[in-house]
């Protein structure tokens, strides 16, 4: 079946490939940090360095099943942004609170957030548009 998406999916679809470039980005943070010596715990640092990467991979994934219209990408992608989301308001707590940072952080994920939900309602109605036509 070959599903032709809507500009909102491809436009939500290339806001999580941003994202998993961001998260590679913070990757090679990481590993930059590891090879200067810059961590505590060499076996901490490459575990994190690994979901890092790990992570960046999925929601890598979720974009290309965003952009050939699968749902559960748009699915991956809402749970992704839900957990930055969490991120952002942890840094809203605590002895470092910082409310720049959190917005830094959430504006982001709200943004896929709403594109991702969009998409889902692009896809529904496609979906019925389809069953209509048959």
């Amino acid at each position: 079946m070959n599903v032709r998406t809507t500009r909102v999916e491809r436009i939500a679809a290339g806001w999580l490939a941003l994202e998993a470039i961001g998260v590679l980005a913070l990757a090679a943070w990481e590993l930059i940090a590891l090879v200067r010596g810059d961590s505590e715990s060499v076996p901490n640092s490459l575990a994190l360095l690994a979901l890092t990467v790990i992570g960046a991979v999925a929601v890598a994934g979720f974009a290309v099943a965003v952009w050939r219209g699968r749902s559960w990408g748009r699915s991956g992608g809402v749970v992704v942004q839900l957990l930055v989301l969490s991120v952002a308001l942890g840094t809203l707590t605590g002895e470092g609170a910082d409310a720049r940072l959190a917005a830094t952080i959430a504006v982001p994920a709200v943004v896929g957030l709403v594109l991702l939900i969009a998409a889902a309602r692009a896809a529904g109605a496609r979906s019925r548009s389809e069953a209509d036509e048959v």
